[in-house]
């Protein structure tokens, strides 16, 4: 087998080794059923016991109460910055977003087609180098609902407590730091979350709904777009992603092997302190873009002291076997995203790697 280099991509990104052996063992067929995941019916009795334990994977590392409905869906968290709107602003027919990135700008851009948006906070003005604070938000009381995204793969911040919008429905694009720790999800009216970060492949979105919420949902609605329809199909009005959504089944498991969430956080935090000190402490050499109380656990972002010299790093880099390191064009410099699956000793691999290209170029 072709040894595997060290994946920082941003998304599609790194999943468990044990999940890829797993699926790779049972890819020819699954266990006394005689064929590929990749073959079975969505109607099948295997796959209403694959969606069933999914579910209840997640419902048990996010200790999520029957207060809330588990979708999953397909379209990415693109399509969920038209469904949410659509479905929740229908009260007062306005809300409140927070921008903190691109992906969040881009969510307000499809919420305004519905209603009047309110930019509660931005903090563009600094390249998105923060997470606003609390007293800075203007939050309206009469809201359909606060819309906010939980971290930033491109800026490399991420808001480590959720924002206090008292009454107002909480919404949250989850996408690149979901299972990255516990949360508490009562505090939460929606959270949506692309799979392709922390939870499996591309191509599955999780959307976690609270109960009362579907009383908005339109019958005016198109069909697909209407989260009732998904809810009184358990997700399977049309074909789902049935590969993607077998792999979160396993990616669970992994989880809860590690301790849960609890003990994902502990590894998360240990990998992003190895790579930060080396940041700090590289005497400017190494520039960090997001400020320090802002910091991501999933992405961390920085520049050197020119392009030249990055585009150096990242050539050596990638020839080394430290792959995706390359930043967004919005930064620049690089990003090493270290979700959940990435090994610790790669982090410190690449720590020394980059004390080594220091002492060579500095």
């Amino acid at each position: 087998m072709e040894k595997r280099i060290y994946n920082f991509a941003a998304g599609p990104a790194i999943l468990p080794e044990p999940v890829l052996k797993e699926a790779q063992e049972q890819l020819w067929a699954l266990p006394g059923v005689g064929m590929s995941i990749l073959e079975i019916s969505h109607r099948s009795k295997t796959f209403d016991k694959i969606i069933a334990e999914a579910k209840e994977g997640l419902k048990s590392l996010l200790s999520i109460s029957d207060d809330y409905e588990l979708l999953f869906l397909q379209g990415g968290a693109s399509l969920q910055f038209s469904m949410v709107p659509l479905n929740l602003m229908v009260k007062n027919k306005k809300a409140d977003y927070i921008v903190t990135g691109s992906w969040s700008k881009k969510a307000v851009k499809e919420a305004k087609r519905v209603g009047t948006v309110n930019i509660a906070a931005s903090t563009e003005e600094g390249n998105f180098k923060r997470i606003p604070k609390q007293e800075e938000l203007k939050l309206d009381p009469q809201a359909d609902y606060v819309h906010f995204t939980s971290n930033n793969t491109i800026f490399g911040t991420e808001w480590h407590k959720e924002p206090e919008v008292r009454n107002v429905p909480l919404v949250c694009d989850a996408s690149s730091d979901i299972l990255h720790k516990k949360i508490d999800v009562s505090k939460y009216a929606l959270i949506y979350a692309g799979a392709q970060k922390n939870i499996g492949p591309s191509g599955v979105t999780l959307v976690i709904i609270r109960k009362d919420l579907l009383e908005r949902s339109s019958d005016s609605l198109h069909t697909m777009l209407n989260y009732k329809t998904h809810v009184e199909n358990n997700s399977l009005y049309n074909t789902p992603n049935v590969f993607g959504i077998y792999i979160i089944n396993l990616v669970c498991k992994w989880l809860n092997g590690l301790g849960g969430l609890d003990g994902m956080y502990k590894i998360n935090k240990e990998k992003a302190d190895i790579l930060y000190k080396c940041i700090d402490e590289s005497g400017g050499f190494y520039k960090g873009h997001a400020e320090k109380d802002s910091r991501s656990l999933m992405n961390i972002t920085f520049n050197l002291a020119s392009e030249d010299l990055e585009k150096k790093l990242v050539s050596e880099a990638t020839a080394a076997g430290f792959d995706g390191l390359k930043g967004h064009r919005s930064v620049g410099g690089l990003r090493a995203s270290i979700y959940n699956a990435f090994p610790k000793k790669g982090v410190e691999d690449l720590v020394s790697f980059m004390k080594d290209f220091q002492k060579k170029n500095g």
